[in-house]
């Protein structure tokens, strides 16, 4: 038994942090896992911002809420969840995915959680693990199981390195150069093709 692990934001969602740097002007909210390998850096870069700024949960929500997932997202995760087990490993975090879980019929998501205030400022994150991605994936190793991996951003790297197969999917020029032994898609006809290749190799 094989099983499809993807990240979510730039595979199947938009970059929920982007979308809302566009709504609130901030151009320095653009900086995504694709540009900074640091994550608790980034992270503590967007909390720092958003104090400034006062900005709030809801004020992200509230954006997130009139986004939908990438065309043709919905029906390439059918298809895939037809021939492999999938899971999604995002970190992102489950204050904000859950209403782009709704629209795609509730897939199994691993998150990270955010600490909310009572005054509804985005206080700190707690994260599942470090590291973690690779380490759902050596989980899934220890039982028997075959892992072809999916990402697009630094943060997704080990995760790719550690499975049996790792994909990129439209991945900044910075990632596909730094790691030219992933074959790298860029769209969804690509990305199926992809997954049937690995999945007789692996």
């Amino acid at each position: 038994m094989k099983i499809a692990c993807l990240d979510l934001e730039g595979i199947l969602i938009p970059e929920i942090w982007i979308a809302f740097a566009e709504y609130t002007g901030i151009d320095a909210l653009k900086l995504t896992t694709r540009d900074v390998p640091d994550y608790d850096e980034l992270m503590q870069w967007r909390l720092g911002i958003l104090k400034e700024n006062n900005l709030l949960l809801r004020d992200i929500q509230n954006v997130i809420s009139r986004m939908q997932p990438l065309e043709g997202a919905g029906q390439f995760l059918d298809w895939l969840r037809e021939r492999f087990q999938v899971v999604l490993i995002t970190d992102s975090f489950y204050e904000f995915v859950m209403p782009f879980m709704r629209q795609m019929g509730y897939p199994i998501v691993l998150c990270h959680n955010l600490q909310v205030d009572v005054d509804g400022f985005v206080s700190d994150y707690v994260l599942r693990k470090r590291d973690w991605k690779r380490q759902v994936v050596k989980v899934f190793h220890n039982l028997n199981y075959r892992v072809i991996s999916c990402g697009d951003s630094y943060n997704d790297v080990t995760m790719l390195k550690e499975s049996n197969a790792g994909i990129l999917f439209r991945p900044p020029e910075n990632v596909a150069a730094e790691f030219p032994q992933y074959i790298v898609t860029q769209d969804y006809h690509e990305l199926r093709e992809a997954f049937l290749d690995a999945a007789e190799h692996c």
